[in-house]
């Protein structure tokens, strides 16, 4: 209980400093992080939580289903306009490169992981987390084009790599024996997913546009509304046996297509309720996973790997996706490089750590742990220096094609620090 009350005043004192912590590069996910790791077991011992247990596992599965519904819900696609094609280049050609560069890399830096391991980790690894990087997002010195294709990446990605992580854990356990009839399962899972999210995410959809051009709503009935449909869609899935993070981004999607676009603004309070639940998942995962990491023998493969995850492995496949778009090189270097790994990895992290009984000894979780941690600190405290001389360089070139007028992103989940 100690350690709960010591977070919690550390969340008091974020929340007092947080715009000066942002012109420091230091944001939420750092000093969460950072305060979980040293009330956890590994140090001060004030809090005893493990990665698999019910606490993580209950609080993490409930901030990535509320992010997944709320990013799914906003992202309009349609106001990209013509830069439709920058983010469909990452997500569709970055992305799947990123995931099969990341499986070779696993399976030779480890003889003793079998493909579908070393898969899991790639994917694992592989969504974008725009909210550990907020200087790059929200600030008006990088180019609007620039900001909206990173910014869609991270809100789609994440939902993308879902059901990927559901087949290669059910390929896992099949192999070791904890699950078997995998395939016949999984595919189960994701179709009862869909359906649910058909039926709570269009449905409800529908009736709250029709409910609302009829003025039986009010701006705080729809805020419950939409955080109302997004846990239904979560909790329904996974009681009739599905995949709750599936039917999640999909109800999201679906919601957003029938809402047509009205419900913006209600889903920004399901957002900044993601925003503070995601304050939790860093404490817990600092205390859970990165403190006991940080305090054992570090392994030079688990290491390697996540410099190699940040960069080569992020930064290739990025490169090759935006070949032929005329960006210059220092956006496609800074593109490559601001690809930080934030929520979903961690979520999916302790589902696998669940699903497959695993502890922080297991050369899997430390290789995932050891990524996410180095993200959180590199990426975090190098954005705002980056972004300066990136901005210079633009500068530097006003008739890049970057530089082209192009719609302001729709922000999500600025946190704290409403931007630069």
């Amino acid at each position: 209980m100690s350690g709960v009350v010591v977070l919690a005043l550390v969340a008091a004192c974020y929340a007092a400093v947080a715009a000066r912590l942002d012109r420091w590069s230091v944001g939420g996910p750092l000093v969460f992080m950072a305060a979980g790791a040293l009330v956890g077991p590994a140090y001060l011992g004030m809090v005893d939580v493990t990665a698999g247990g019910h606490p993580m596992q209950l609080v993490t599965e409930a901030t990535l289903a509320l992010v997944l519904f709320s990013d799914a819900s906003t992202l309009r696609l349609s106001q990209v306009e013509r830069d439709v094609g920058l983010p469909t280049r990452l997500l569709g050609v970055g992305l799947p490169l990123t995931i099969a560069l990341g499986t070779v890399a696993a399976y030779g830096l480890d003889s003793g992981v079998t493909w579908a391991a070393a898969g899991l980790v790639a994917t694992v690894l592989a969504p974008t987390d725009a909210a550990l990087s907020l200087p790059v997002v929200t600030n008006t010195a990088v180019p609007a084009r620039v900001r909206q294709m990173l910014n869609v990446e991270s809100g789609l990605n994440d939902g993308i790599v879902t059901p990927i992580v559901t087949v290669l854990l059910a390929v896992v356990a099949a192999e070791e024996g904890v699950q078997p009839g995998w395939l016949t399962e999984a595919l189960r899972a994701i179709l009862v997913a869909v359906a649910v999210a058909a039926v709570v995410g269009g449905g409800g959809g529908w009736l709250l546009r029709t409910t609302a051009r009829r003025g039986w709503t009010t701006d705080e009935s729809q805020e419950l509304a939409v955080l109302a449909l997004a846990g239904a869609s979560y909790v329904g899935a996974v009681w009739l046996g599905g995949n709750g993070f599936v039917a999640a981004f999909v109800a999201g999607l679906l919601f957003a297509a029938t809402g047509r676009g009205r419900f913006e603004r209600a889903t920004g309070f399901s957002e900044t309720t993601g925003v503070f639940l995601s304050f939790a998942v860093w404490a817990l995962f600092g205390a859970t996973l990165a403190g006991p990491v940080l305090r054992e023998p570090w392994s030079w493969v688990a290491v390697s790997y996540a410099v190699l995850s940040l960069t080569v492995l992020r930064m290739l496949p990025v490169a090759l996706a935006l070949l032929g778009t005329g960006l210059r090189a220092a956006t496609v270097l800074f593109t490559g490089w601001f690809g930080p790994r934030g929520l979903a990895s961690v979520v999916f992290l302790t589902l696998t750590v669940d699903e497959l009984h695993l502890s922080t000894d297991d050369l899997l979780v430390r290789t995932a742990t050891w990524t996410i941690l180095l993200s959180v600190v590199l990426h975090g405290l190098s954005a705002r220096p980056l972004v300066q001389r990136y901005a210079a360089t633009m500068r530097a070139h006003p008739d890049a094609t970057e530089l082209v007028p192009g719609p302001e992103p729709r922000l999500r989940r600025r946190g704290l620090v409403g931007g630069a």
